[in-house]
């Protein structure tokens, strides 16, 4: 897949471009299913599927004030767009200035004269340019003015529930992970760089884990513990993971609590600091609370380990299958 951060990147138009546009946040089924049909017309049609999308993500900038948190990183929608067979994939940076460009604007000057556009598929609820006016009724009429065919998908369902970026992010906030696989068709994941912790899990718990920052823009899920798949240097290790503040030890002199996400990794004896793992979320377990004590954890946190392992028994082979997924790697 050809990458573009910039539109001056790109010097001449692409070779009968099949476009679709949108921000793509967490790249679920929905999208999966829009960037399919994209592929599948500049197959049929001897052209080229291309995805247009924007970083930051547009409301960062227009709506600061809502503190929208994402689902996925620019990074990881790289990765997952191009799982789906794109050709092409052009990433918009996304200001104040771009997002005063007129819709007719966009199409005429990114589009058409830019891109080169053949034809535009776009999702049923889609909106871009000043004001939101490029909406898909706006887009077909240009597309009748101008000559390029417009299809608008239709909303995609799982169990009669549409697949949204907005659904997935309140699913995530309740911890219902089951339920988030099914309209993201993939579990959900949070990834990054093990850092240097306490080191109470090992010394004073038995329990050594594995530590992930989890950060004010980060989207973070339901407090608490939860069966989890690792996956590192292309190997799957099945674990627990406590997304919290820790409440029997964690707190500063201010009694301000950062939020961690702590995995302790199942049948696993390597030093990880400064490394990078992935992290799949299978199942929440529990809530968090605070203990008496470190024994009392310790009990606890060893009937979450029986139970996790029983989860990731249960499971085996789906979950093989899914550490063989190119986006696990």
């Amino acid at each position: 897949m050809e990458i573009y951060t910039d539109l001056d990147e790109i010097k001449e138009p692409f070779v009968k471009p099949y476009v679709t546009i949108g921000n793509f946040d967490g790249v679920h089924v929905g999208h999966q299913y829009l960037f399919s049909e994209v592929v599948a017309r500049a197959y049929r049609n001897k052209g080229t599927s291309v995805v247009i999308t924007f970083n930051p993500h547009p409301l960062q900038v227009v709506r600061p004030e809502a503190g929208i948190k994402l689902i996925s990183t620019c990074n990881q929608k790289r990765e997952l767009i191009a799982h789906a067979g794109i050709d092409v994939l052009i990433i918009i940076p996304f200001t104040k200035e771009f997002a005063a460009t007129p819709a007719a604007q966009f199409v005429d000057e990114v589009l058409l004269k830019k891109i080169g556009m053949a034809e535009l598929v776009v999702g049923y609820d889609y909106c871009f340019g000043k004001g939101r006016e490029g909406d898909t009724a706006f887009l077909q009429e240009q597309g009748r003015r101008k000559g390029f065919p417009v299809t608008v998908m239709e909303p995609y369902e799982v169990g009669g529930v549409v697949a949204s970026s907005t659904e997935i992010r309140r699913l995530v906030a309740e911890g219902n992970m089951r339920a988030v696989r099914k309209l993201q068709g993939r579990y959900y994941q949070i990834h990054g760089e093990v850092q240097m912790g306490k080191q109470r899990g090992a010394a004073e718990l038995g329990f050594p884990t594995a530590n992930l920052h989890i950060s004010g823009e980060d989207l973070c899920p339901r407090h608490g513990v939860y069966v989890c798949q690792v996956v590192y240097g292309g190997t799957c290790y099945g674990g627990v993971l406590n997304i919290g503040i820790n409440p029997t030890f964690t707190h500063d002199a201010e009694g301000n609590r950062r939020i961690t996400a702590e995995t302790f990794i199942f049948d696993f004896n390597e030093d990880i600091y400064g490394k990078q793992i992935k992290v799949n979320l299978l199942r929440f377990l529990r809530d968090e609370k605070r203990f008496s004590g470190p024994a009392e954890l310790v009990t606890q946190i060893n009937l979450d380990v029986e139970q996790a392992r029983q989860v990731l028994a249960d499971a085996e082979q789906e979950l093989r299958l899914s550490c063989e997924e190119k986006f696990n790697r």
